[in-house]
């Protein structure tokens, strides 16, 4: 353990802060934290034994812990100038993750521009029910399990999620990662796109050691660019559509499930079943397997988990099915992801309504023609105002601007203005009997489906 056993952290009820803090908690250190108001997630880590505070206070820092901040904490939070003044060691997320995962014997990370959070949840909740003990940090909630973070001093696996949009993934040293794909996102960040984005993956291979093993999918675009450029060896490559180490072969899809073989140096390891839709899915199901045969398990005794992981919180998540209306909430909130989402759905019988929340005006500026290009095979598409997640307002690149450009597509399209709830409101008397609405994005449209089940309930 080490010499200064307790963290504070500004913050503590955001998904990934209290993540770390119950990983800290279950390891046996001391932890304490504040955020602005109460949340499942405060009341998680106070159960566990953290002391939690209401409001930023300079007076909520007692002793001198680590202060463990995330990039939204501002400079003029009144606990990171006490910090500061009392010359705390003050820890970015991505540092306390650090240090978390060097406290197991191997450490997973799932990363690439998009899937990390199903990947990661996937292998967590499958090393779940083979009874391996496993440690792990993610981004969303699985749902079979309710929970997003575990840990036990005795795990000899800890599997995290590696957040790219900030740069900080270079600070790791994972023995096995996986690359699912590498494609332009972060572009406030990333300011020359895929390019940054390889030079980043870059340095975090330098500090992988001989033994580790980088797990990618050569069927992308990006993954292959990488791999062109980096000095790093040892890959082992999974795919659909080339010859690789690992291959998924005679794929079926069946409405909003799918099943397929997958192969070792082209032999048969077996038949996988899904009850996720998508062949993004597929890919995330056969870098999952590539893993676990790396780890040693026989693919007869995990095949059978594959068929019960129902997906993560806001990933293709079933959230009303009301009047024979369903409504799916996805996460999608980058023109590939938004592509794979509707993919999934584009062979069903039924009306597809899309409801559309950009994320960033940065975001939608910097990938404008690649989003008016997403929404293909659909019926009809709301679009709400764009969630600008600290981004300025954008008087050319929003969403009523988006609403004309993309109609002029042939895309049947609406701008629909307002908050959440408005909207919601302004929705439901264009939905039908029978239709499937995916709503979309990184923002609080995830609540828009409770506010139409609501109203179509009533």
């Amino acid at each position: 353990m080490d010499n200064n056993p307790n963290f504070h952290f500004i913050a503590i009820g955001g998904v990934g802060q209290s993540a770390l803090a119950k990983i800290l908690l279950c390891l046996g250190y001391s932890v304490s934290g504040s955020d602005i108001n109460e949340s499942k997630y405060t009341k998680l880590v106070r159960d566990l034994g953290a002391e939690v505070y209401m409001g930023h206070n300079k007076n909520n820092i007692k002793g001198t812990p680590k202060i463990v901040v995330s990039s939204a904490i501002k400079e003029d939070n009144p606990e990171l100038i006490e910090a500061k003044k009392l010359n705390l060691e003050i820890m970015h997320r991505s540092d306390c993750l650090k240090f978390i995962s060097q406290q197991f014997p191997k450490f997973i990370g799932l990363a690439g521009t998009h899937g990390k959070t199903t990947t990661s949840g996937l292998l967590s909740f499958i090393l779940e029910n083979l009874k391996a003990n496993p440690s792990y940090a993610i981004g969303g909630i699985i749902p079979k399990l309710n929970i997003n973070a575990n840990a036990n001093k005795n795990s000899k696996y800890f599997i995290a999620e590696l957040d790219e949009s900030d740069g900080t993934i270079q600070k790791y040293s994972p023995d096995y990662l996986v690359i699912n794909n590498l494609e332009a996102d972060h572009l406030d960040y990333y300011k020359n796109g895929l390019n940054d984005i390889i030079k980043t993956f870059e340095k975090l291979t330098t500090n992988m050691n001989e033994n580790s093993k980088i797990f990618i999918n050569i069927d992308d675009e990006g993954c292959n660019k990488f791999l062109s450029q980096t000095n790093y060896k040892n890959f082992i490559t999974y795919a659909i559509n080339k010859n690789a180490s690992y291959q998924a072969k005679n794929i079926v899809f069946d409405e909003l499930n799918s099943s397929f073989e997958i192969y070792k140096e082209n032999n048969l390891l077996g038949k996988i079943n899904l009850i996720i839709p998508g062949i993004h899915n597929v890919y995330n199901a056969l870098a999952i397997v590539s893993v676990l045969d790396n780890l040693g398990f026989k693919f007869d005794d995990y095949k059978e988990f594959f068929s019960e992981f129902s997906g993560m919180g806001r990933r293709f998540q079933l959230v009303a099915d009301v009047n024979n209306i369903k409504i799916i909430d996805d996460y999608a909130h980058h023109p590939k992801e938004i592509k794979s989402t509707l993919n999934s759905i584009k062979n069903l019988k039924r009306r597809k309504v899309v409801i559309f929340q950009p994320h960033r005006y940065t975001r939608l500026k910097g990938l404008w023609e690649e989003f008016l290009d997403s929404f293909n095979d659909i019926d009809e598409l709301f679009v709400v105002d764009t969630f600008c997640a600290g981004d300025k307002f954008d008087e050319e690149y929003n969403s009523k601007n988006f609403v004309k450009e993309i109609s002029k597509k042939g895309v049947n399209a609406q701008y629909i203005d307002g908050e959440i709830a408005q909207a919601g409101e302004k929705i439901t008397p264009y939905l039908k009997e029978n239709d499937i609405v995916l709503t979309l994005g990184a923002g609080d449209i995830t609540k828009i489906g409770g506010v139409i089940n609501g109203l179509l309930a009533k």
